[in-house]
């Protein structure tokens, strides 16, 4: 059993390589292209509209409304990212359903490529918030000590996205894989199911995490109030 379908080469000239991973890459990145043109080329804004445009408006608008739950202000201007990456995982678990598709995400380089997208956007936005000085500023907050461990800390959680998110794809496509194997039709349905579940809610989580990561970044330090600072007026003299 193939543990990621990087190890699927379907063609090899050279240095040069084309593997499962490549292929249902971008057989994914079509399907979604060509569906979103698809469903949006009739849009309308009377009463009477199409059951896609129906179910388009339900998951942006579930998707704005989460962003916006996180804390992040003006949540439409971080929705082409966000709402990208939630659809993209969540495409890749209902494709695991396809038979003889291997889904992108059961690979690590996919995996860490939407972490190291995560961690691209972290700064962009955070430095478009609050500008490069208050940006960097943050990395040194609350004490220059903080510096170092900032930086880690910026690094491990790229790598942990990328690794949680391979973790659960791939182990789940193994088990419904040995149990199918080992066992008869209806117990592995039922597995496939639940795995289609357990791959919705990764989606969930990786959305929610890039979220998290760029409300932090992007999110001014609250500064002190002002009237708890203020001296107490004199009280007027008598005469």
């Amino acid at each position: 059993m193939r543990l990621s379908p990087d190890e699927l080469v379907l063609w090899q000239m050279g240095l040069f390589h084309l593997n499962a991973t490549m292929v249902s890459t971008w057989a994914l990145i079509i399907v979604l292209v060509l569906g979103s043109a698809l469903a949006t080329r009739t849009l309308s804004d009377r009463d009477e509209r199409s059951g896609w445009q129906n179910l388009l408006e339900i998951v942006v608008t579930g998707i704005i409304d989460q962003i916006g739950d996180i804390g992040l202000e003006t949540p439409r201007k971080y929705l082409p990212f966000l709402g990208t990456l939630f659809l993209f995982i969540a495409a890749s678990s209902l494709s695991s359903i396809i038979p003889m598709f291997e889904p992108p995400t059961g690979s690590l380089s996919t995996t860490i490529a939407l972490a190291l997208c995560v961690f691209v956007a972290v700064p962009f936005y955070g430095i478009a918030a609050r500008g490069l000085g208050g940006y960097l500023k943050s990395y040194v907050e609350p004490t220059v000590i903080m510096l170092p461990f900032n930086a880690i800390s910026e690094i491990s959680r790229t790598l942990a996205l990328a690794v949680r998110l391979f973790g659960n794809m791939m182990s789940g496509a193994m088990i419904v894989g040995i149990l199918i194997s080992i066992t008869p039709l209806l117990f592995p349905i039922v597995m496939t199911a639940l795995g289609l579940l357990t791959g919705m809610v990764q989606a969930y989580i990786f959305t929610i995490l890039a979220a998290v990561y760029i409300a932090a970044a992007a999110s001014a330090p609250h500064s002190t109030n002002k009237s708890n600072t203020a001296p107490t007026p004199a009280a007027p003299l008598a005469h």
